[in-house]
């Protein structure tokens, strides 16, 4: 794994290197995503394909709730920067041993997101093509 940079997301910068988003706040922190979020640190790597190797690694902590431990408020719970600079890369090298297996791996992922993209679009279609049918049978 290259050099990353791992800081906070100040609103309105723009980062000219590849880079993910990471939420910071709430139980939801982890979630990587290339749009900005409020409250959320940004990874800023040297190559697109480092980006994309580590946006499925922190995908897959995200999803296995692997920061939960690591949150520490009361009420609105976060992730402390330190903590998670200190998480990150020995569990992306952990999950990126073996090469060969986390390639396949980030290509079921791949297909499985663009499979869910195809099924959320046809869900969008059929209440589409439902509410027409109703419209129509209503203005008779």
């Amino acid at each position: 794994m290259q050099n990353l940079i791992i800081k906070t997301h100040k609103k309105g910068t723009i980062y000219k290197k590849p880079h993910l988003f990471l939420l910071n706040k709430g139980m939801n922190s982890g979630k990587p995503q290339k749009e900005p979020f409020t409250n959320s640190f940004v990874v800023i790597f040297d190559l697109e394909q480092d980006c994309e190797n580590l946006f499925f690694i922190a995908y897959s902590l995200w999803k296995t709730n692997f920061w939960h431990q690591f949150l520490v408020g009361s009420v609105i719970p976060f992730l402390r920067l330190q903590d998670f600079r200190k998480q990150f890369n020995p569990q992306a090298s952990l999950m990126m041993v073996e090469h060969e297996q986390h390639q396949k791996n980030v290509a079921a992922l791949k297909l499985l997101e663009q499979k869910e993209k195809q099924f959320h679009e046809n869900l969008h279609l059929i209440s589409d093509l439902r509410r027409a049918i109703l419209y129509r049978y209503c203005r008779k």
